[in-house]
């Protein structure tokens, strides 16, 4: 089992009926989840539909949000960055131009910088993800797309084709940088400019 609140330290208070979820569960469930979230968000969010804006949040033009989604305190969005699927931005979280991100979460004071892509995904607080950099969330190439995931050197079934990656507080991810399906990162991890993360033989 992998424990959430040790690679994401601001999980628990966040999301405290979810800190015994498996990553791809929590993706997996985040539209419903998030839908729910959304009835008891404090004035502070200006909410249309299923998505909610905090007051103090920036966003460039062009930026297409499809809900449900949630963007919290201080978070800048930039042009033509395309949100969609569930999407949770904790506070102080930048999102560069270009980038997109699906039914993911992302934690308190990262950074996805421009051009990047996220896909099912968790990413703890102070990430920093450089240009171009990219989280796949499926195996495209394969006929067998089903997910598998590394936990203390064992080979687990996630039961799902779609799961991008659980990366852990304060990993750095270079520029042009991809993240294949099932990657699991060590919280303080560091993935060089141009490198390859393949976990699973």
């Amino acid at each position: 089992m992998i424990s959430l609140p040790h690679y994401l330290q601001h999980f628990a208070a966040l999301f405290p009926q979810h800190i015994n979820d498996d990553p791809w569960t929590f993706c997996a469930n985040i539209q419903a989840l998030l839908t729910e979230r959304l009835k008891s968000l404090s004035a502070d969010y200006v909410v249309k539909g299923n998505i909610a804006i905090h007051k103090h949040a920036r966003m460039e033009e062009h930026v297409v949000l499809k809900g449900p989604c949630i963007i919290s305190d201080g978070c800048f969005i930039g042009a033509h960055a395309y949100l969609r699927g569930g999407v949770f931005l904790g506070e102080q979280v930048s999102v560069g131009p270009g980038c997109e991100i699906k039914s993911s979460c992302i934690l308190p004071g990262s950074a996805l910088a421009h051009f990047n892509f996220a896909g099912d995904s968790l990413l703890g607080s102070g990430v920093n993800m450089e240009a171009g950099s990219i989280i796949c969330n499926h195996f495209n190439e394969r006929t067998d797309k089903a997910i598998h995931v590394m936990v203390d050197h064992r080979k687990l079934a996630t039961g799902v084709t779609k799961f991008g990656a659980l990366v852990g507080d304060h990993v750095k991810i270079g520029a042009n940088a991809v993240l294949s399906p099932g990657t699991i990162l060590e919280p303080a991890s560091v993935v060089k400019r141009l490198a390859l993360v393949e976990q699973v033989p």
